[in-house]
């Protein structure tokens, strides 16, 4: 058996491990084996009834929980088992709050330290009251909001929310013991900056280093849910246009359900403590949506792109937007990104974890670029006699049978390297004789006769 999350191998005992059994007791819990080599092989212990006496005194004394602790026996030799329970409060030692996570352990610091103590008290950072604010001093576009959203998506019936401003709160679970959340302030208070001061979202065009242009909104959550979408769409980028037959038809080169999703998600789980804004790069090819925030303990980059449970970084907040209509409760969401950017024909997000910030990177759908140069899509200065030769016939002809193929796979059946398949292809693309639609890996190839 291998050393996992659950399982940690020593070869004799040192007091430091103490740490390794707080880690466990903070986390799901786990065994240590005293006397195996990492690979499981047992060894054994020399001293091992005295150790059966001394570890859980110190597992006591250091850490104030009971752990048990066997003696083992294999092939002649004993060895120790320590089982560590999780805990429900946190465990320290000498002050220090360590975290299994992985086949890791980690000491916890800063926002992460914060959030796990948090957690052990079942106590969210946006379920805490604010003192200076009142119902009264809350913004009736960001209430008027939510009715409409909550009623359009079928949330809330028309009589649920026929309510005066301060049941709807109640109903929402936004009051606690006559005050109001944190997340009903930031929901709903236009001055959300004076809640919590990073409370906005920038957005900027960059031409590499170079920023273009740039926009701030502020106001409530809601307020700032209801515009950066527009904004994006209306201001930093461009739709490509074509036709069928006489409709017209406009194609983004970023899946706008897929992004919409993006922010809102930024938006519920950010770690507005953190007094940073919501950040997002649009570049032509890149879109770049940042926040601060932390994954739940032992989640990866990875766990988010597979199926998991919902696991807000504010559950008050995801409420306010499940009951408007904005999310789901599944934790469906990049599901859902990834399925909108599938469906436009690009490339699924990346999604790329940075201590305590979070970002999503999205690439563009490459024949809906649209170019600020006034140079025809389709002119070039390829060298036209180049096209004429045989093998540029072959390719063409290989291209319409199979409009899926790569250029490697193209390579393969007309005998040739995937370097000589690809400087043809390019001045065929240059002379606009053909053109890609879509990703690399769902994409295909369309010729310009």
């Amino acid at each position: 058996m291998a050393e996992s999350q659950n399982i940690e191998y020593k070869e004799s005992w040192r007091d430091e491990y103490l740490r390794w059994i707080c880690g466990f007791a903070n986390a799901q819990g786990g065994r240590i084996y005293i006397g195996k080599k990492d690979d499981g092989t047992v060894i054994g212990v020399r001293n091992a009834r005295t150790l059966m006496e001394d570890i859980p005194n110190k597992i006591q004394n250091k850490l104030g929980i009971v752990a048990d602790v066997n003696l083992l026996l294999e092939d002649g030799m004993e060895y120790i088992e320590i089982v560590v329970s999780p805990w429900a409060f946190p465990v320290n030692y000498d002050g220090e709050y360590h975290y299994r996570s992985g086949s890791t352990k980690q000491q916890l610091r800063g926002n992460a330290l914060t959030n796990f103590l948090i957690s052990k008290t079942g106590m969210k950072w946006d379920a805490a009251t604010v003192s200076n604010i009142t119902v009264d001093d809350l913004d009736k576009e960001s209430f008027d909001i939510f009715r409409r959203e909550a009623l359009r998506s079928g949330r809330m019936t028309k009589e649920d929310l026929d309510i005066s401003n301060d049941e709807l709160l109640d109903k929402l679970d936004l009051v606690a013991d006559g005050k109001l959340k944190r997340a009903g302030a930031l929901c709903f208070y236009r001055n959300a900056e004076k809640v919590i001061s990073g409370c906005y979202v920038k957005i900027g065009k960059f031409e590499g280093s170079e920023l273009l242009y740039q926009d701030e909104v502020h106001g409530s959550l809601l307020l700032m849910a209801d515009r950066v979408i527009d904004l994006i769409y209306l201001k930093y980028l461009k739709a490509a246009v074509s036709y069928y037959k006489e409709t017209r038809v406009e194609t983004y080169p970023f899946a706008r359900d897929a992004v919409r999703e993006a922010v809102y998600n930024a938006l519920i789980h950010c770690n507005w403590a953190d007094n940073n804004p919501i950040q997002i790069r649009i570049e032509d090819d890149e879109m770049y949506i940042s926040n601060s925030s932390l994954l739940p303990f032992g989640w990866t980059a990875e766990t988010l792109l597979e199926t998991h449970t919902s696991k807000p970084f504010n559950p008050d907040i995801a409420r306010v937007f499940y009951r408007a209509g904005y999310i789901e409760s599944w934790g469906r969401g990049i599901q859902k990104i990834c399925d909108a950017c599938r469906n436009l024909g690009a490339d699924e997000p990346e999604y790329i974890v940075h201590g305590e910030d979070i970002m999503v990177k999205f690439c563009a759908l490459q024949s809906a670029i649209v170019s600020d140069s006034k140079v025809p899509k389709h002119q070039s200065t390829a060298d036209f006699g180049a096209l004429d030769d045989a093998l540029v016939q072959k390719i063409l002809e290989v291209l319409r049978r199979k409009p899926e193929i790569s250029q490697g796979e193209m390579a393969e059946e007309l005998g040739t390297t995937r370097r000589v398949i690809q400087k043809k292809m390019i001045l065929l693309k240059e002379a606009g004789c053909i053109e890609r639609v879509g990703g690399k890996r769902y994409g295909h190839w369309i010729i310009h006769e």
